[in-house]
């Protein structure tokens, strides 16, 4: 198990460390190494759950050393929480149980992880002597199924029959409509932070995600699907299609995630108190269909599928209405779904390929080589 540091008693005068919570998940680990690369002082905190994360974890340990703090802890755990909250600049705060389908099967525990470890969190930091900021990501999933919205089939995927609708997607003004215990969980944790602000004078900020995918990514049936129909595809096993496989996501890459954060974190004097829908936006829509498609493109064999129906909470369209927060920040997704899929892929091709020196690093560096030379050319489909 990695070496745990608690306590974190820091000497006057010392750089305020950012606190992420779930830091070694994917998500989590990339914003941290982010941060490190950038000589900020960074504070994980992570139970260390969901399988993949230990490796993202010694990689962070392995690049970054002395600057990263890791406490291995449970947000339920609040005496863990506020040891870690101890002196931090800012939070991030992604530590959540993920999948509808495990808050169907124990919704006591999902509840107990996400609506109460982020009660946690915003207690921790309304604690300290002067509050940290609070960024949480929230889910698409507090809107519900969206089955108002009236779709057609546009060749292999839905779309929205309103026009305006299908150029822009779901804003931040639509009603809250919790559905499934995740959803609701989520929605209590969302509601919480958003609140705080309004209650107690916190810096908080929600984003509400669309589909997250990237480097560093072990993605789950249940939760990171474009990771994981790739990987399934290196295995050379089935995918499981739940519904038709129509069903639209606008998808984000993980570099475009993490400057988000960043640019809120910047702003967040001024965006504090808000909401976001964060996703990859109508340029970057892509169906499950979509994805098989491109998969037998990169691999040159369609994988073989298996066919269920849909599950509880499914939304057949849900694309992310971003304008506000791009008018805010300025931010704007720039890697394409196509170039995002391509480096998800070389990444865990090279993942796999560990008896190879470098691999992984070697992959990685090219990312970084094609986030740096998009960073001016905004990019989609």
């Amino acid at each position: 198990m990695p070496h745990a540091r608690s306590g974190w008693v820091q000497s006057a005068g010392a750089e305020q460390p950012v606190l992420i919570t779930g830091g070694a998940g994917f998500v989590g680990a990339n914003l941290a190494h982010r941060l490190l690369g950038d000589g900020r002082r960074v504070r994980v905190l992570d139970n260390l759950s969901r399988p993949g994360v230990e490796r993202n974890l010694a990689w962070l340990q392995h690049a970054h050393r002395e600057r990263l703090e890791v406490c291995v802890a449970d947000v339920r755990d609040a005496a863990a929480v506020g040891r870690a909250m101890a002196g931090v600049a800012s939070v991030f705060h992604f530590a959540a149980q993920v999948a509808v389908t495990t808050s169907l099967a124990d919704p006591r525990d999902d509840f107990s992880v996400n609506a109460v470890g982020t009660l946690n969190v915003l207690e921790a930091a309304r604690a300290q002597a002067v509050a940290p900021s609070v960024l949480m990501t929230s889910t698409n999933k507090v809107y519900g199924g969206l089955d108002d919205i009236g779709l057609r089939l546009e060749g292999q995927r839905y779309a929205p029959m309103d026009v305006a609708f299908a150029a822009h997607g779901v804003p931040e003004s639509r009603p809250l409509d919790f559905h499934s215990p995740y959803g609701c969980s989520k929605g209590a944790a969302d509601q919480y932070v958003h609140d705080y602000a309004r209650s107690f004078g916190l810096k908080t900020v929600v984003f509400r995600m669309s589909c997250i995918y990237g480097q560093r990514q072990f993605g789950t049936e249940d939760q990171g699907w474009v990771a994981h129909f790739l990987l399934r595809a290196l295995q050379g096993a089935p995918i499981t299609l739940f519904g038709d496989g129509m069903q639209v996501r606008d998808i984000l890459y993980v570099d475009d995630l993490v400057e988000a954060f960043l640019a809120a974190d910047a702003q967040m004097e001024a965006l504090a108190g808000q909401v976001f829908n964060i996703g990859g936006g109508p340029r970057n829509v892509i169906s499950l269909l979509d994805l098989l498609d491109r998969i037998e493109a990169l691999e040159g064999k369609r994988p073989a599928t298996l066919q269920q129906g849909w599950r509880t909470g499914d939304q057949r369209y849900y694309v992310s209405d971003t304008r506000r927060f791009e008018a805010a920040t300025g931010w704007r997704a720039r890697v394409g779904a196509h170039e995002g899929i391509e480096r998800l892929s070389r990444w865990l091709h090279a993942s796999r390929a560990q008896a190879e020196p470098g691999a992984v690093q070697a992959a990685e560096a090219a990312d970084l080589e094609g986030t740096r030379r998009g960073a001016l050319a905004v990019t989609g489909e």
